[in-house]
């Protein structure tokens, strides 16, 4: 089957939906499909045209940014002939092209099937509250043109007015989490440089945006080192320079000072690292403040490794917990909870510990893979 996979930002970019987008299209490619992804030439250093891990990334020329988005006048140009070359459209959400794609796979009788990502909710401003506003409509004609629509959670969909209006349309399909097995080289680099192995260790796995809710797991610190006055943060995305989150860096800036002792910043880790710096973690804080988060790779990731999480109780977000039992929800944006909630993990944490074949049962990428095959299958056969 020839896969047309759609996104504004994919590698070398890094967040929750180029990181779902990416895993998609390598594990179609390595199950014999044709894949093409269609994204944008963010960085006039990334190539036009390229094969990436059995993939093929065309990137679209961007004019300029615009908040979190960046405007393609070309990219119509691209996606026409892209769309006729393959058997299905897949249109990750949000993206300001997903009415174009639409309405291009409606035309050229291609069947098109969005990948409903998250609610956007962007930082404050009145740029941003345009954006937002402008892109209501624009999703609605694109859901009104698509054959389906996947979430990753029925918890999210009951709770997204976006998915509720369109309930007939939706397929639930979990997200891709990576499975692989810790590498022991790589774990030994990470407490060599970091010594990640000394005292108590919350891991926060996340880019610094404003709906991560850093600052509530800075505000619970002290809360937590009065119980555990050696308790650290790892954490670990990218933080710097991270697109439209340059003001909200800055705001947390006096408060990363402050605790600048208790904090260590590992950059982006490779992927091979990331079992390793799970199970190095007594406890993984995953603090969002709204639907802008629709689930977090990163929970299930750390369970597969033995580490209990503690989530904010918002839809979606809490199914990982609410599936499994290792760890707690609190509710989002609560820093006295979420340190109350640390702190029973951290003193409890074989009670928060489950077998791990159960939870690699739970959560099987493959099965994500031929939930989307069968998707597509079905959408080409008719």
């Amino acid at each position: 089957m020839r896969i047309l996979i759609a996104l504004t930002y994919y590698r070398p970019h890094v967040s929750g939906l180029t990181i779902y987008a990416e895993r998609l299209a390598r594990g179609l490619a390595r199950r014999g499909h044709a894949v093409t992804v269609l994204t944008s030439r963010f960085d006039p250093a990334l190539a036009r045209d390229e094969m990436r891990d059995g993939v093929r990334v065309l990137r679209v020329p961007v004019a300029r940014k615009i908040s979190k988005g960046v405007l393609m006048p070309a990219f119509a140009a691209h996606a026409w002939p892209a769309v006729g070359d393959c058997d299905v459209v897949n249109v990750h959400m949000p993206q300001l092209e997903a009415p174009l794609l639409a309405e291009f796979g409606r035309r050229r009788h291609r069947p098109v099937v969005l990948t409903y990502q998250c609610d956007l909710r962007l930082p404050p401003g009145l740029v941003n509250r345009c954006v937002e506003r402008l892109l209501r409509p624009l999703n609605s004609f694109a859901a009104a043109r698509c054959d389906r629509i996947v979430t990753t959670s029925d918890d999210y969909a009951r709770h997204s007015p976006f998915l509720a209006r369109h309930a007939a349309k939706l397929n639930t399909i979990p997200p891709l989490v990576d499975d692989r097995e810790e590498d022991p080289a790589a774990t030994r680099d990470l407490i060599e440089r970091w010594a990640l192995d000394r005292g108590p260790l919350i891991g926060f796995a996340a880019r610094f945006a404003a709906e991560k809710g850093v600052e509530v797991l800075l505000d619970a610190l002290p809360r937590v080192v009065a119980e555990f006055p050696d308790v650290r943060v790892a954490f670990t995305g990218a933080y710097r320079d991270t697109i439209g989150e340059e003001e909200y860096l800055a705001r947390l800036q006096p408060a990363l000072d402050r605790y600048r002792d208790r904090l260590v910043f590992l950059d982006l880790l490779p992927d091979a690292a990331m079992p390793g710096y799970y199970g190095l973690c007594d406890v993984l804080a995953v603090t969002s403040l709204n639907s802008t988060e629709a689930y977090g790779l990163v929970q299930p990731e750390a369970m597969l490794a033995g580490t209990p999480v503690v989530a904010s109780d918002l839809p979606g977000v809490r199914e990982p917990v609410r599936l499994t039992g290792m760890g707690r929800t609190v509710p989002p944006g609560d820093p006295t909870a979420l340190a109350d909630a640390l702190i029973d993990v951290l003193r409890n944490r074989d009670r928060y510990r489950r077998d791990a074949a159960d939870i690699q049962a739970l959560f099987a990428p493959q099965r994500s893979l031929q939930s989307y095959e069968q998707l597509f299958a079905e959408v080409t056969s008719r």
